[in-house]
């Protein structure tokens, strides 16, 4: 099993008509890695807090819907967070956020995930918001230490980071945790640092995601592989990193003890992000979308 852990929101997303209209979708960087690897076909489970609220009700039935295991979701009564993206000509998202007092915060420090877990996925806003983002931390020191395959995308949402130098600071301390680091180009600029600095603090390969450019890993062992996007219609790209998490949790989970085969392994991810940026939210696809 993969354990996914982090918020579920509700994204408001914008609708060309009429103006300024809203569309409620179901969001949150970890919440969409847990639904598209349920489509993928994967055995997951969704590790947050969710509001008792209607919105918080309907996230989880999406979650349902995907087969994803929700025995390790806690639930409480405050609202759910809302984020507003807004989109540029060419779909790319930019975020606000309504987050004080919501559930997602709330989250605590569950017991040891289950010996079956294999791989353990984190990021986006659970890590920047307290006091859940200290249990998330713990969350993922806890079971790298267990040997778990661990994946960190930090997805980085500049309007909630107060301090950067802080957040900066506390990156570099995840990653001797982390087994895979798996960056956009805006999150590896404003972060500032580079590949091999972040290869050598811990993780076994750095997956950079590059929009229409594609995909590249940079491996420990000094190897670089690099797979093309999908000439698509782009309707927006809400979604479409988190689709690479998933695809890249998916494969690497099934290669454990197994050399990586990381050209496949990245031709699978930039298939399953283009097929999510064809639709409006994050949309991510299903197994046998992937297969034909």
């Amino acid at each position: 099993m993969i354990v996914v852990g982090g918020e579920a929101l509700i994204d408001l997303v914008p609708l060309a008509q009429p103006p300024g209209a809203l569309l409620p979708r179901p969001g949150g960087g970890p919440y969409n890695t847990a639904l598209a690897l349920g489509r993928l076909g994967a055995e997951v489970a969704f590790c947050s807090r969710v509001s008792t609220d209607g919105l918080g009700e309907s996230l989880l039935s999406g979650l349902r819907a995907a087969g994803v295991d929700l025995s390790l979701v806690q639930r409480g009564p405050e609202p759910t967070t809302l984020a507003v993206p807004s989109l540029a000509p060419d779909g790319s998202a930019a975020y606000g956020f309504y987050v004080e007092g919501t559930a997602d915060r709330l989250f605590t420090l569950p017991p040891a995930l289950p010996d079956g877990v294999r791989a353990l996925a984190l990021g986006t806003c659970s890590l920047l918001l307290e006091p859940g983002a200290s249990a998330y931390e713990a969350l993922l020191r806890r079971e790298s230490q267990r040997g778990l395959l661990t994946l960190l995308d930090p997805n980085i949402r500049p309007a909630l980071i107060a301090d950067p130098a802080l957040y900066r600071a506390r990156f570099l301390g995840w990653l001797p945790y982390v087994s895979v680091l798996k960056l956009s180009e805006e999150d590896a600029a404003w972060l500032g640092g580079r590949v091999s600095d972040w290869l050598a603090a811990g993780p076994s390969a750095v997956v950079l995601t590059r929009g229409a450019g594609g995909l590249t890993v940079w491996t420990r062992e000094g190897a670089e592989h690099s797979a093309p996007s999908h000439r698509i219609s782009v309707v927006d790209t809400i979604g479409a990193g988190d689709t690479v998490n998933a695809a890249l949790l998916h494969r690497l989970s099934g290669m454990a003890g197994q050399p990586v085969d990381w050209p496949g392994v990245l031709a699978y991810a930039a298939h399953a992000a283009a097929l999510t940026c064809t639709r409006a939210g994050a949309e991510p696809p299903y197994a046998a979308e992937l297969s034909g």
